[in-house]
């Protein structure tokens, strides 16, 4: 199973503090991989940097600063070398309908879930040209296969980020960049709890929705991260993939 592993690479995870992001980062750590966490949250990143152990660094940061973002990604490359793998999984959650949706509000989603995701995968693509290599791996969501309530500025940037993986692979395929994009069903994450608890109709519906009837884990989108940014996928660019456990085509 050598084709799967990460040993010798090097992988970027935003968001890799909780939820989503600490599956994938765990999953990373698990198949040999370096892994830089990037997060807000200090107290978070420390407790995941140890649970992760030695393989793992943290580096507490705000994604949504885009000014920031190219200093950023310089000495991240200066300090710590070249990176194999990026994994834009940093995320910000508004339950609100429409209506009442405020524009800085919707920016403000927008610049965590979109603006952020191109600023750093133009960045660490730079340096992925030079070296002829690299996996990028978009979050997506299943807001972009479905429509939902309360959440239009969220799946707004869930969708557009299809588009931009899109253009960006007729760009970078050439120089050996993979970009492909995950879209998680409803794993068992704290923004999950967010949005459901207290929202008895809300998570009946959802459930209802799944196939199987369960949520899913974190580690169900490490696994399918893993898979995109290991040798394993090497032919595999510019995939929707939905982690989903059947909610997509299910009724």
């Amino acid at each position: 199973m050598k084709i799967f592993s990460l040993q010798g690479k090097k992988a970027l995870v935003t968001g890799g503090g909780s939820g989503i992001g600490f599956g994938i980062a765990k999953t990373f750590v698990e198949a040999g991989a370096e892994v830089l966490i990037v997060g807000r949250n200090e107290d978070k990143l420390i407790k995941a940097k140890n649970e992760l152990g030695e393989q793992c660094r943290y580096l507490s940061f705000d994604v949504s600063q885009l000014d920031e973002i190219p200093a950023l990604v310089q000495n991240i490359e200066k300090d710590w070398g070249g990176l194999d793998v990026l994994v834009n999984c940093a995320g910000t959650h508004l339950k609100k309908n429409a209506v009442d949706t405020s524009d800085s509000e919707f920016l403000e989603v927008l610049n965590v879930h979109l603006l952020s995701v191109f600023a750093l995968t133009r960045e660490f693509a730079k340096g992925m040209i030079k070296r002829k290599k690299g996996s990028i791996i978009l979050i997506s969501s299943m807001t972009a296969v479905m429509g939902m309530k309360q959440v239009v500025a969220y799946s707004t940037a869930k969708t557009a980020v299809i588009g931009l993986m899109r253009s960006m692979v007729s760009e970078l395929a050439v120089d050996n960049i993979r970009i492909n994009a995950i879209a998680p069903g409803w794993i068992k994450t704290p923004m999950l709890y967010k949005a459901t608890d207290n929202d008895l109709p809300r998570k009946t519906k959802i459930i209802g929705r799944i196939p199987s009837g369960i949520f899913g884990e974190p580690e169900d989108i490490g696994y399918a991260a893993l898979y995109l940014a290991s040798d394993a996928g090497k032919y595999v660019n510019g995939v929707f993939l939905p982690v989903d456990g059947g909610a997509a085509g299910g009724f």
